[in-house]
């Protein structure tokens, strides 16, 4: 299967509220259990475009499939050739969007988190977003690797890592502390606040 090359170059508008709910829904659709939501899908874009240099070394090809849980010989992902081709050109614009308030506009950069209303405010929980995230990150571990062992940068990363990572391999103190709604809206917080300065850990190893 071809697939258009990311092109950061070409000018195109941010997927409106309706076009990001139309492409949730389309994800929704997907058979296969590793498919991603629309939450996931924001984070493993979001390491694609603040990854030390991950959009120039990975081919579409490479990180596309991944989405809908690749191009193998399961159930065909897509009813139609015409619903693939849409969910491309949704995913590509916005990765663009992303990838561009990152670079010129940080402050402005708002991810695509679970929010829950209660009584006292929002609980937020990053955790879709995160396994998301660190699925990018596993397609060029070499060149993360450095900012996750980072003495300096590695600790901002950890709410990522805690977050999106594997449960068994956590420490029963890290299950306790996740098992608390509180405890999953402080860390998704530290992501939130995390991620826009990735580009600024990158450049200073």
């Amino acid at each position: 299967m071809d697939y258009p090359e990311y092109d950061p170059s070409l000018q195109t508008t941010p997927l409106a509220d309706d076009e990001l709910d139309e492409l949730d829904a389309l994800l929704q659709e997907l058979p296969a259990d590793e498919a991603m939501n629309v939450e996931a899908l924001d984070g493993y874009l979001t390491a694609l475009a603040v990854g030390p240099g991950s959009l120039v070394r990975l081919h579409t090809r490479q990180w596309m499939p991944v989405i809908w849980g690749g191009d193998g010989d399961g159930p065909a992902p897509f009813a139609s050739g015409k619903r693939r081709k849409r969910v491309v050109f949704l995913v590509l614009r916005h990765l663009h969007a992303i990838e561009s308030v990152l670079k010129t506009r940080p402050d402005e950069w708002q991810p695509v988190f679970s929010v829950a209303e209660t009584e006292d405010g929002e609980i937020i929980d990053a955790e879709d977003w995160c396994i998301g995230f660190l699925a990018a990150v596993g397609l060029d571990a070499a060149a993360w690797e450095p900012l996750f062992d980072d003495a300096a940068y590695g600790p901002a990363l950890q709410p990522l890592a805690l977050l999106g990572g594997d449960d068994e391999a956590l420490a029963p103190a890290d299950r306790e502390r996740l098992a608390d709604p509180l405890e999953r809206d402080e860390l998704s917080r530290a992501v939130a606040e995390v991620v826009p300065r990735i580009r600024e850990f990158a450049a200073a190893l």
